[in-house]
C-alpha cells in the first residue's frame, strides 16, 4: 500500500510539472525531450548529492548517463549530510543519490555489525525503508580513514589505528560535525580502539578546510576519504584499521524504487559495473586539478571512455 500511495503521488507530482509548476532553481542540464523515452514513472529523475566533490562528480555522472537515454533530470547537488539528504529521498524531494553501502547500512542500523563487502550490501538491500532500494554496487570503494601526516606517523611509529591508540590523548582530532556523533565516528573508534582525542574540531567533509587543519597542525588526526589524492600527493599515512570499525564502503546508486524502469536500472547498473576505485581516484585527481565548472567535462569525458554516454 505504501509504494502503491508513492507511486501515485509521483505521477501526480509530473502532472503538476506538465502544466508549469516550478522547478528547483539548481535543476539543469536536459539534453532535449526523448522521441520514445522511458515509461512515465522515469521521465523526471531528481538527482542529488552529498556536499562533498565526490558525490557531486557521482551524480553529474549519473545525471549525464540518464539524460542520454532520454531521461530528463533535476539536479540538487550539494545537499548536506546524509541526516539531511536522507529524509529528502523519503520524501521525494530527490530520487536519485550516489552513496556508500556501509555507512548507509549504519544509517539505517546502528547496531550492523557486518564489514565485507558482499554482506553489508545484502544486509543493506534488506534493511532499506520503502520506497527506497539500491541497485548494483560497484567495485570501486571510498572509505573514511583517520589520516595523519608522515611526521606524525614516524613521532608515534603508527601506521593503524591501533598503533595511534596509546597516544591519542596527546592528539586533537578534526573531521565534519557528523563524524562526532555516527556509530564509525569518534564513538567507534573509541569502543574499539579505547581511543579518546585531546579535543575534537567541527570542520568539513574531507574539504578544504580539513585539509589546511592537517596541513598546518591545527589538527594532528583527520577523517579523510581513501579516494582523495591529497593523501598520496602530500605523503600522509591512511591509517589501517585492524578492528574494521570503517565497514566497506562500495559506491551504489540509491534510488526511490517507483522511478526504476529497466532502462534507469541498465543504465546505472552499466556505471556500476565499469567504475572501479583507481578510476575514482582519478577522477578525484582531474577534478581538484580542475576549476569547478569542469566537474561535467571530467564526468562526460569519462562516460564517453567506457562508451556509457
Amino acid at each position: 500500500m505504501k509504494r502503491t500511495l508513492v507511486a501515485l503521488t509521483g505521477l501526480l507530482a509530473l502532472g503538476l510539472t506538465a502544466c508549469g509548476g516550478g522547478g528547483d532553481p539548481l535543476a539543469g542540464g536536459q539534453s532535449g525531450a526523448p522521441a520514445a523515452g522511458p515509461p512515465a514513472a522515469a521521465d523526471v529523475i531528481k538527482v542529488g548529492s552529498a556536499n562533498f566533490t565526490e558525490s557531486r562528480l557521482l551524480a553529474e555522472i549519473y545525471s549525464q548517463a540518464l539524460e542520454a537515454k532520454g531521461v530528463k533530470v533535476e539536479r540538487s547537488f550539494g545537499i548536506g549530510s546524509r541526516e539531511v539528504y536522507f529524509p529528502a529521498l523519503q520524501d521525494g524531494s530527490i530520487d536519485l543519490i550516489p552513496e556508500y553501502t556501509g555507512n548507509l547500512l549504519q544509517e539505517i542500523d546502528p547496531q550492523a555489525t557486518v564489514t565485507a563487502s558482499d554482506q553489508v550490501y545484502q544486509e543493506l538491500t534488506a534493511k532499506l525503508p520503502d520506497p527506497l532500494i539500491v541497485l548494483d554496487q560497484s567495485a570501486a570503494e571510498d572509505k573514511d580513514a583517520v589520516v595523519i601526516t608522515q611526521e606524525t606517523a614516524q613521532r608515534y611509529n603508527a601506521r593503524s589505528i591501533a598503533d595511534l591508540a596509546p597516544h591519542c590523548g596527546e592528539i586533537v582530532f578534526g573531521g565534519p560535525p557528523e563524524f562526532a556523533e555516527r556509530p564509525y565516528g569518534l564513538p567507534g573508534i573509541e569502543r574499539l580502539y579505547n581511543c579518546t582525542f585531546a579535543d575534537f574540531r567541527s570542520l568539513d567533509a574531507g574539504g578544504p578546510l580539513t585539509v589546511a587543519a592537517l596541513t598546518d597542525g591545527t589538527i594532528q588526526a583527520a577523517d579523510l576519504f581513501t579516494t582523495d589524492p591529497t593523501i598520496a600527493d602530500r605523503g600522509w599515512v591512511a591509517l589501517e584499521d585492524p578492528q574494521n570499525n570503517f565497514a566497506a564502503q562500495n559506491v551504489v546508486p540509491l534510488v526511490n524504487e517507483s522511478k526504476v524502469n529497466d532502462q534507469v536500472r541498465q543504465t546505472l547498473n552499466a556505471i556500476s559495473a565499469a567504475l572501479t576505485t583507481d578510476a575514482l581516484l582519478q577522477l578525484n585527481r582531474e577534478v581538484a586539478n580542475a576549476a569547478e565548472n569542469t566537474m561535467p567535462d571530467v564526468a562526460k569525458n569519462w562516460l564517453t571512455a567506457n562508451n556509457l554516454g
